[in-house]
Order: C-alpha cells, then structure tokens, then sequence
C-alpha cells in the first residue's frame, strides 16, 4: 500500500456507469425491491473496497448514490461516490458498480438473461490528478537558509535542500539559494533584494521562540499583503503530524508581485510545509498575473 501520509485531504468524487443488457424476462422481473437490494450491496461494497482490494485506502464516504435508467432493451446504472479524503475514489466506484451487476444477475436469474457490460469511469477527481492549469511557467524561486549555526560551518543545509527537491516536482526553477545568520537587517536585506527578482522567496529558520528566531520580525514589515489561509494550512497540516507544530511562527505574505514565505528550520518542518499547500499554492501566480481564482 502506498504511503500517503504526506498527502493533502480534498473533497474526491468519482462517477462511473456500468450496462446492463436484460431481456423480456427479466424486465418482468426487475422492480424497485430488486432496486432497493441492489443498492445495498453497493453501499456495503464500496464502504469495504479497501478490505477487498489490495492498495485500497480506506475512506468515510459523505455520499454513495445509484441511480438507475433503462435506455432500451439496457438497464444503466450510474454511481457516484464522495469523499474528504487523499486519493482517487476510482477503484471504490467500480468496484461498487462490479457488485451492482453481480447482485441483480443473483437477484434475477434463473428467471430472466442478464448480460453485464464493463464498468467505466465517467468523472474522477482528486487531489493529486495534475491539473495543468494550476502550474504556471517560468517559475523562479530563491531559497534562503537563516540559521547562525549553518552559516558558520558547523552545521550543514538540509532543509534548504530539501524545500528545493519539492520546488523541482513542480518545474519550480531555484536561481539562488544562500545561508545567512539570524540577523534581522540580513533577513530584511535579503527579502528586499531577492523579492525584485524572484517569483517565490522561501526562508527556512527563524519562525521558533528562542532569542535568536527573527525571521517572522524580519519579514513582516516589508509584506504587503499576508495570506493567513496558507499560514493556517502549514501549521494544521504540521499538528496533524508534530505536536509541536503549533509553535511555528511561519509567515506568508506578498512582496510586490513574489511570494515570501518564511518556514520551519528543521528538515521534517520544511519539508511537510512544502507538501501541505504544494502545488495548489502555484495558483496565486496565476492571480497575481491578473486572473480570476476561479
């Protein structure tokens, strides 16, 4: 089973049809009752699709609906399942429409001829489908390290490096990247230059509480605009994984048009802060360009 744990959760839908060709007998047969048990074999087998099938995530469905239409001779039926959940809900929905068919040809025959046709997925969507419209070209970012201890060579980068290996899933080209001290007037000089030249600006360190933490300080009177929804998702998506999330200072805001955030030192805090709100947090240069959010 794949680890998913860094995953985002987002509201999944998938929608699939199966067809069902039944001749005159069964039509005779087939009533709302036959309906009726049909759609609780589907419920039962789409809540247990990940006891079943290998590599199943298990999900809590908001809705499991089957609807049902003849079109001719055919008898179509339509599902459609939801869920808050990480992954795609696709082999949920054919499972449950697999089970529809093998329960109405238990439910009908010998009485009548059922013939099933192969389940297809008319709409699927979840967070990790690339949508293309969220990635925009040309990308560039800065990566600076605030961290006394790595300037001064007695410590080495990782969570820089490792806030660039996430900037390069997503075409994100990284055209400068610096260690400095946790220096106040270095920070805001920094962030005042490299904001000129840069679509995004990434700190990392300097968002705790000991005395020498300054990079939130540092930032914020040069931001012009702060976003508090990709603050918030940082630290809840870090809680979920840390207790100690919560006493991140993390800060995101805009200067002119680059995006500046200032994230965790740690390599695991900078790394799980990128996961929460990458890709979708490209969307902003899209509105920043002038387009709609929607």
């Amino acid at each position: 089973m794949d680890d998913i744990g860094h995953h985002i959760t987002a509201n999944c839908v998938a929608i699939a049809q199966i067809e069902i060709q039944m001749d005159e007998r069964a039509w005779q047969v087939y009533n709302a009752s036959v309906f009726a048990s049909v759609q609780v074999a589907v419920e039962l087998a789409v809540k247990n699709a990940s006891g079943v099938i290998p590599g199943v995530h298990m999900a809590a469905f908001d809705a499991i609906t089957l609807s049902e239409e003849r079109v001719a001779d055919s008898l179509v039926y339509q599902l459609n399942i939801q869920a808050i959940h990480k992954t795609t809900l696709d082999s949920q929905v054919l499972y449950g429409l697999s089970v529809a068919g093998v329960s109405l040809m238990q439910l009908i025959s010998p009485k009548g001829s059922v013939t099933l046709g192969a389940p297809k997925i008319i709409k699927s969507k979840n967070p990790y489908v690339a949508d293309k419209r969220m990635y925009p070209s040309g990308l560039t970012a800065a990566v600076v390290v605030c961290s006394d201890s790595i300037s001064d060579g007695s410590k080495s980068d990782a969570a820089g490096k490792a806030i660039i290996a996430e900037l390069e899933k997503y075409q994100v080209k990284v055209k400068h990247y610096q260690v400095i001290p946790d220096e106040s007037n270095i920070i805001s000089q920094r962030a005042s230059s490299l904001s000129k030249d840069h679509h995004l600006l990434i700190f990392t360190g300097g968002t705790g509480l000991s005395l020498r933490d300054v990079t939130p300080e540092s930032l914020e009177p040069l931001l012009e605009r702060r976003i508090p929804g990709i603050e918030e998702t940082i630290r809840a998506y870090g809680q979920q994984r840390v207790p100690y999330a919560m006493l991140s200072r993390s800060v995101v805001g805009t200067i002119g048009n680059c995006l500046v955030m200032a994230l965790p030192g740690s390599t695991n805090g900078a790394r799980e802060s990128m996961q929460a709100v990458f890709p979708n947090l490209l969307h902003v240069f899209k509105i920043l360009r002038g387009q709609t959010q929607h």
